[in-house]
């Protein structure tokens, strides 16, 4: 149930009742620090201090202190737009990115064009369907691989549902280049698994990984068909680099997913922290 599919004279009810009974919140997302795992496509997270205490005071005595931040919107836990890929020069739904992109931004699939969502999210837990802690490197994650895990867990998938992929490889966050993996490739969904995904009618998919889907070894971001299908194909939004084992580890697979953006006009992605509600009462 999405906050839209209540009657809005109950909405506040509905709500209250829920936070009143006891609910657990799971933060999804990883905090943005320098130094952190990201794709070398982007550029990186930078934070510091233009304005010290000390620097100045007040007549009082009061002093204070301002940050400063720069980042790629593709870096840290982040949300993709629809206009983050282009195939043969088209954005999903057909538009040319060439003219879309003209004048510093997109006119069409940039991610203020996505609404907050308030939704179902389930976790497919892929690793613990297949009785491992973790996914190997570079492994694939398939169609009967996502089948075993929704039947073992009770939790089949649907249209508007925002589904989160766990391989395991999240474990290896704080290891900069053992979570990029470059040398070993990254576990994840190919184009197959990327199509399973798609035949749900799925809201948005994400994953624990630093490009969401299956990275072979040495081949870095070269090849991206799980990307080409969700976002350009069929308008499907994509979260990277997610916090999913403290949720994993907790045996919850279903919940109220939160899922609130930066408002950047025109942009191509954008930095999320998503919030996982789990009534607790």
């Amino acid at each position: 149930m999405t906050v839209e599919t209540i009657p809005s004279e109950r909405r506040g009810d509905v709500l209250l009742a829920a936070v009143e009974a006891g609910v657990r919140v799971f933060d999804l997302g990883r905090p943005l620090r320098i130094g952190m795992p990201q794709s070398p496509n982007h550029p990186p997270f930078w934070h510091t201090l233009p304005r010290r205490h000390g620097d100045s005071y007040r007549a009082d005595g009061m002093s204070a202190a301002n940050d400063l931040i720069s980042l790629g919107t593709h870096v840290g836990t982040h949300i993709d737009a629809l206009a983050h890929v282009s195939v043969d020069g088209r954005l999903h739904g057909g538009s040319d990115a060439m003219r879309a992109q003209t004048g510093g931004g997109f006119s069409t699939g940039a991610i203020d064009e996505l609404p907050p969502l308030v939704g179902r999210g389930v976790l497919l837990d892929v690793p613990a369907a297949l009785g491992v802690p973790a996914l190997d490197a570079a492994y694939e994650i398939t169609p009967a691989d996502l089948d075993v895990t929704v039947a073992r867990q009770g939790t089949p998938v649907g249209p508007g549902d925002v589904v989160l992929i766990r391989s395991g490889w999240g474990r290896r966050y704080d290891d900069r280049e053992a979570y990029l993996g470059h040398a070993t490739g990254v576990p994840g969904v190919g184009e197959a698994g990327a199509r399973w995904i798609a035949a749900r009618d799925v809201r948005v998919a994400g994953a624990d990984t630093i490009a969401f889907e299956r990275l072979a070894a040495g081949s870095g971001h070269a090849l991206l068909p799980a990307h080409r299908v969700l976002l350009a194909e069929h308008g499907i939004n994509l979260i990277e680099a997610m916090a999913l084992e403290e949720l994993a580890e907790s045996g919850v697979r279903e919940f109220t997913l939160v899922l609130a953006h930066l408002n950047i006009v025109g942009a191509t992605g954008s930095p999320v922290r998503p919030l996982a509600l789990v009534v607790s009462g």
